[in-house]
């Protein structure tokens, strides 16, 4: 997909509200295997179990690069959904914190909140977790830029 056919089917699914299928526009998301629950509270991103993902085959635990990307992906798709936008999210930098194993016969869920908005640049942060989310397996603090 070039950039002027992307940047128009991402401007089309925005105004319809269709953040699932903002997930297929981005490549590594079908290869990992994300999906997208929109619930009241904003979108929840879920990574299904692959065993493409495992990262430690001896506990067996999630790829810390993929929990990586599952927080990021629930950032942008947080953005994408709370405001308007002329031009898709990109980040800037990220700060992990890996909080406890991420066990691979688990979904994981990950959902983002917005702490700052400025002019150009948006400060997120962003929580994964399996089987209870006041139990994280993993968090992050993002900068996005916006414009």
């Amino acid at each position: 997909m070039t950039g002027s056919s992307f940047f128009l089917r991402f401007q089309e699914l925005r105004r319809r509200g269709d953040f699932t299928s903002l997930t297929s526009l981005i490549p590594y998301a079908s290869v990992v295997g994300f999906d997208l629950e929109e619930t009241p509270a904003g979108p929840v991103t879920i990574l299904r179990c692959r065993d493409s993902n495992v990262g430690n085959t001896q506990i067996p635990a999630v790829h810390g690069g993929v929990v990586g990307a599952l927080l990021e992906h629930a950032g942008i798709m947080q953005l994408l959904w709370e405001f308007e936008v002329e031009r898709f999210p990109k980040i800037i930098n990220i700060s992990l914190d890996y909080l406890r194993p991420c066990l691979a016969d688990h979904e994981t869920r990950a959902r983002g909140l917005v702490i700052k908005q400025g002019r150009s640049v948006t400060n997120v942060r962003m929580e994964a977790w399996q089987t209870d989310p006041a139990r994280p397996v993993a968090a992050a603090h993002a900068h996005f830029l916006m414009v």
